[in-house]
């Protein structure tokens, strides 16, 4: 059997759904049976106090310390359990014995899967600014959307202030989808990829006025389970 390593804790609300969900997957497929699972849980005030300071490489050094960790405990292969992370997910990969598999990399593959052209994206104001979806998504031919400048900081102000602190409010999810309505009316999207971990615990519907709402956490877990499966 193959071990798993995750770095969890980026926010510890997702880390939990990551977990139930992979063993609730994996137990349907394997006859009761249960994976094996290592979880490094991280300090999420040390890392986002280095992405908001730029402090890329030390991020690097952070994770790949905490995947250096995941290996000598016996992980076979690992995945971080947050998309903002995958700011640096390259180069930590570089400098990983192990195989990391990407959230971000898996969720286009999801994408290709469905046929979808035009996708927004939603997440923190790192991963919506960010290069690594972009880059991803550009290779597979796929257009990826942001919302405008001041969506953004209301999404990733409701992210930090409420998500982080397993804060889900009505009033909170009633905004985040006009944006997504907004998005289809100024870009046509034929999807909105939910790009940070936590926003499935907000949006929990699939499809929203017939936009799909891709939930990474439930496409990366599809896709760590079958290379524990594999």
């Amino acid at each position: 059997m193959k071990t798993l390593g995750l770095i969890g804790g980026t926010g510890p609300e997702s880390t939990i759904e990551y977990y139930r969900l992979i063993i609730e997957a994996y137990r349907e497929q394997r006859d009761g049976n249960y994976p094996l699972i290592i979880v490094n849980s991280v300090n999420l005030k040390l890392l986002l106090a280095l992405v908001n300071a730029n402090k890329l490489e030390e991020l690097t050094e952070e994770l790949t310390a905490a995947i250096e960790q995941l290996a000598r405990a016996g992980a076979d292969f690992a995945a971080f359990t947050a998309n903002t992370p995958h700011i640096v997910f390259d180069e930590v990969q570089r400098r990983s014995r192990i195989p990391l598999i990407s959230i971000v990399e898996a969720t286009c593959e999801k994408v290709q899967m469905l046929g979808l052209k035009k996708v927004g994206l939603f997440g923190t104001r790192f991963t919506m600014q960010g290069k690594f979806y972009p880059e991803v998504f550009s290779r597979a031919g796929v257009t990826l959307t942001t919302p405008n400048d001041d969506e953004q900081n209301y999404i990733h102000e409701k992210y930090m202030g409420e998500l982080l602190n397993n804060i889900f409010l009505p009033e909170t999810r009633e905004r985040m989808l006009a944006i997504a309505d907004e998005l289809k009316s100024r870009h046509a999207i034929e999807g909105l990829i939910l790009g940070g971990t936590e926003l499935p615990l907000l949006l929990r519907d699939e499809e929203h006025n017939g936009i799909p709402l891709l939930d990474t956490t439930k496409i990366h877990v599809e896709r760590l389970v079958r290379e524990l499966i594999g």
